[in-house]
């Protein structure tokens, strides 16, 4: 159960923390601390003919359990349609698996245990063995079963689900579900800090999608909160201003006001082109989970989506989504897209994305992932790939490769493709083989990016890996969050040589990474040479604003400059420099 709980003691009166940010957005309200209390467990035996009672009170804890479940998914399809809901609904399904519940059961009944402590035990179990067991129900992502099993705990010991607080709060915890998420955005949150989770976790996702800001792995910021106390968060920044200054709250304020005019303003040129101050023409598309999303992004003037992170259909099930199933939600998107074109990245999983490896790696992101579990499961690789070609009925889909560091890998896809293409020919059906692009995200790319792009239709700029790998340090670790520099010259520099040689080749090239929602960087990458950006889609408005600014042969001469510079901090004050100059209206 969650309760308020204040702290005491005197604190400096205004403090920054810095945390990963998760979901974009800046908040000013008052802290609503949750700290979750702990459910004593009963030490011993049951009595002896105390069984079925017990029993009787796991059962009653399934049972409001499910219902609460059900609400929940009730709500979230409202909010955010069916990819999430289903989320809960395999909860839902977990509360109905025989084999969990009769253990449980048969813990009472035969080792006389608590229901609680045999729910301890049988969870644990389940949480020891969900990585290394090929049972789909094992294969559920942890935080899932923690959520479950704490649900299940607060029902039995009669603790009421708080799923209200006051308007306006911005709520701060060690940990929230999606669960929570979904319950306190009906009360007009205005954020979330928690101190654990990351930026692709559940939590987070709903967050985007919810349009509300969050701070993800933010160490101990309950003990630095009280009760009340006034916060400032950015989400986008990831930083947390505790006691906040009149001066503080004042430029927080006025960077709220300016946004929301600024965006009013960009928001009415959303749907016209992108064309720079000489007439180049550029082309923003979005960055997209669902398929719920589509209408969306053309209000925010995309032109297509230049990347589908299929792999949040595993969000319903730990197991592969079935051909047709997949054929069937390509087919909605491509239908409601075109003409416009639809990227579909092949499932990119493993690593800090979903789980589906049956194996425990000591370096998940270095290991079994991406376009190596898609070679090595064949099956995968194969209902996805069909499902893609019976989807391109209009010609619209393109396949992007996920994580390549070699040129066999390309060519390994490409000739299951052909395989595929050749087979459902000869079975009679009419089929549109889709362009096929390299995902570049590691520097082993990057060194052999001449052949690369001599083998693919296209390829697109993975950012945020690309910078992790480059620079070994891990996105989602608030340690070394701060050594995590999109404009640090090796990076910059692989950007350049990338773009320029994709241009020479007459390979297509675009950039789907944070870093293209990024106004700094936005003219370094337009003197690249890059055209084709794929973002979030509140962001295109103003990007295509921004780069109405510029001319191509001033951001040339830019990317001349930050070459030639040894620091990060450097070539972030040439572009500051360089964007106010532009457009100071657009260069917050």
């Amino acid at each position: 159960m969650n309760d308020q709980k204040p702290h005491s003691g005197s604190r400096p009166k205004e403090e920054k923390f810095f945390g990963i940010g998760a979901s974009k957005g800046i908040a000013i309200g008052p802290a609503y601390l949750l700290v979750n209390s702990e459910i004593e467990n009963p030490t011993g035996k049951l009595e002896k003919g105390k069984e079925e009672q017990e029993v009787e009170r796991f059962t009653t804890a399934l049972y409001r359990s499910e219902k609460e479940l059900e609400k929940i998914e009730r709500v979230t399809t409202q909010k955010l349609g069916q990819a999430y809901s289903d989320l809960f609904h395999a909860q839902i399904m977990l509360l109905h698996d025989s084999i969990l519940t009769e253990s449980i059961v048969e813990r009472i009944r035969k080792e006389q245990k608590t229901a609680q402590l045999a729910i301890e035990e049988e969870f644990d179990n389940y949480l020891q063995h969900f990585n290394s067991s090929n049972d789909a129900h094992f294969q559920e992502r942890a935080q899932d079963l923690v959520d479950i099993k704490n649900r299940i705990i607060r029902n039995l010991h009669n603790r009421k689900l708080q799923s209200k607080v006051p308007e306006g709060m911005i709520i701060v915890s060690t940990s929230l579900s999606p669960a929570d998420i979904i319950l306190f955005s009906r009360n007009n949150v205005k954020g979330f800090v928690t101190e654990t989770g990351g930026k692709t976790s559940h939590v987070s996702l709903i967050c985007k999608s919810l349009n509300i800001p969050i701070i993800v792995g933010l160490s101990n910021f309950t003990q630095k909160v009280d009760p009340g106390m006034l916060l400032v968060i950015d989400g986008g920044e990831g930083k947390a201003i505790t006691r906040p200054s009149e001066e503080t709250v004042r430029t927080y304020l006025d960077i709220i006001t300016e946004e929301s005019k600024i965006q009013a303003e960009v928001c009415k040129l959303a749907s016209a082109p992108a064309i720079t101050k000489c007439g180049i023409r550029l082309h923003f598309f979005s960055n997209i989970d669902v398929k719920e999303e589509i209408p969306s992004i053309k209000n925010a003037g995309a032109e297509g989506v230049g990347l589908f992170r299929s792999e949040t259909l595993f969000i319903d099930s730990s197991k592969p989504p079935l051909e047709d199933e997949q054929a069937e939600y390509y087919m909605e998107m491509a239908e409601a897209l075109q003409p416009e074109p639809l990227v579909i990245r092949l499932f990119d999983i493993g690593g800090d994305k979903l789980i589906y490896s049956p194996i425990r790696e000591p370096n998940p992101n270095l290991g079994w992932r991406g376009i190596r579990i898609l070679i090595d499961v064949p099956d995968i690789l194969e209902r996805q790939i069909r499902a893609i070609l019976k989807a391109n009925r209009w010609e619209n889909i393109q396949i992007l490769l996920p994580m390549i560091s070699s040129l066999d890998e390309i060519m390994a896809i490409r000739k299951e493709l052909e395989k595929h293409v050749d087979a459902l020919f000869e079975s009679g059906k009419s089929i549109n083989k889709p362009e096929l692009g390299a995902m570049i995200e590691i520097p082993s790319a990057v060194e052999i990016i001449d052949e690369i792009t001599k083998a693919v239709d296209f390829i697109s700029i993975g950012t945020n890996d690309l910078i992790q790998y480059t620079l070994a340090v891990d996105r989602n670790n608030e340690i070394v969050q701060d050594l995590f520099d999109k404009f640090h010259p090796a990076i910059i520099r692989q950007l350049q040589r990338v773009i320029a040689t994709a241009c020479s080749n007459n390979c297509r090239v675009a950039l789907c990474g944070d870093m293209g929602s990024d106004p700094l960087a936005l003219p370094f990458l337009i003197g690249c040479g890059l055209k084709e950006f794929s973002v979030v889609s509140a962001d295109i408005p103003r990007l295509k604003s921004l780069a109405r600014c510029f001319t191509v042969a001033e951001t040339r001469e830019l990317v001349k400059e930050c070459l030639s510079l040894p620091t990060a901090t450097e070539i972030k004050d040439r572009l500051k420099t360089f964007v106010a100059g532009h457009a100071p209206d657009l260069a917050l």
